[in-house]
């Protein structure tokens, strides 16, 4: 591909980009994030049944006999279960609604554990969590300042923004549960998306300095040419290894597996596309790496 071909496939990887983060945005405002019990508070209780069922039929049982509103999840074999309810359903005792189950679909079940989550431990947690990712931010703003030109910088932080808000607004689409393994894929998504952004940024600082008379928009699509196998080989095998745990992990990790999956798609798009363009977009020229000379030169005559 040409030098011109690439601008255009950036350029327009960047409307892309922009899109995604204002849809994101705006079903964030408009449903919110579906909070786990980890930051609401509840009722978890797990238990077992003899016999493979299907999840629409332990739905259905499970709506007989137990009060208020709650969630069922199952492993792949179906034959292990746990259902989350609200704090203010704690009164129900656990027999009451699992011997129903038992009764009505006939199958034998037997209770594991349940554990209770008070709502104090939820609003502590999401505050330890929240200050978990401002920490990380503040670090690598910190980082950025003193690694590259602030345009440079201000193209990884971009990106950053970018991967965040997209895996967010993808659970609020969806309305996919949000708890403290999402939280840790997220801070994961930061810290990959950071060394991608990196790379690239300091592979065009290194052609900026040994090609002064090239055109910025040539050495960006250097820069990109030129990682561009080993991007794709690390989140390869990086998305390999995320869908393992997606397909095979069972439910209790499929919030982490998505939003893995999800961060490092978009940071490999954010990479390519913002890191690399908004420098540019931000007035960057070569002229700004130009080794300068020393104090000695300037004395001679």
């Amino acid at each position: 591909m040409n030098n011109q071909t690439i601008t255009k496939m950036r350029i327009n990887g960047l409307k892309t980009a922009v899109v995604l983060m204002l849809v994101s945005i705006t079903m964030l405002f408009v449903n919110g994030l579906n909070l786990g019990i980890d930051f609401t508070g509840g009722v978890i209780t797990r238990f077992t049944t003899t016999e493979s069922v299907a999840p629409q039929q332990m739905q259905d049982l499970l709506a007989d006999g137990l009060i208020g509103q709650f969630d069922v999840k199952s492993a792949k074999n179906s034959t292990e279960w746990t259902v989350r309810q609200a704090a203010d359903e704690k009164k129900q005792h656990y027999k009451q609604w699992l011997d129903n189950i038992s009764q009505a679909g006939e199958i034998g079940v037997k209770f594991l554990d349940s554990d209770f989550i008070g709502p104090a431990v939820g609003d502590e947690l999401i505050n330890q969590g929240g200050l978990a990712l401002i920490a990380s931010l503040v670090a690598i703003m910190l980082y950025l300042a003193f690694r590259f030109e602030w345009r440079l910088a201000a193209g990884s932080i971009a990106a950053l923004f970018h991967d965040v808000t997209v895996v967010l607004g993808v659970f609020a689409v969806f309305g996919l549960e949000f708890d403290l393994t999402v939280l840790a894929a997220i801070l994961a998504v930061i810290g990959y998306s950071l060394n991608d952004s990196i790379i690239v940024a300091d592979r065009m600082r290194e052609l900026m300095r040994i090609n002064k008379d090239s055109k910025l928009d040539r050495i960006v699509n250097a820069a990109i040419a030129s990682t561009m196998t080993r991007t794709l080989i690390t989140s390869g095998t990086t998305l390999a290894t995320i869908g393992s745990i997606w397909f095979l992990a069972g439910s209790p990790l499929e919030g982490f597996a998505v939003s893995l999956f999800v961060g490092v798609l978009v940071g490999t798009l954010s990479s390519i596309c913002i890191s690399a363009t908004v420098p540019g977009l931000l007035g960057l020229d070569v002229d700004h790496y130009k080794p300068k000379p020393d104090s000695e030169q300037l004395l001679e005559p």
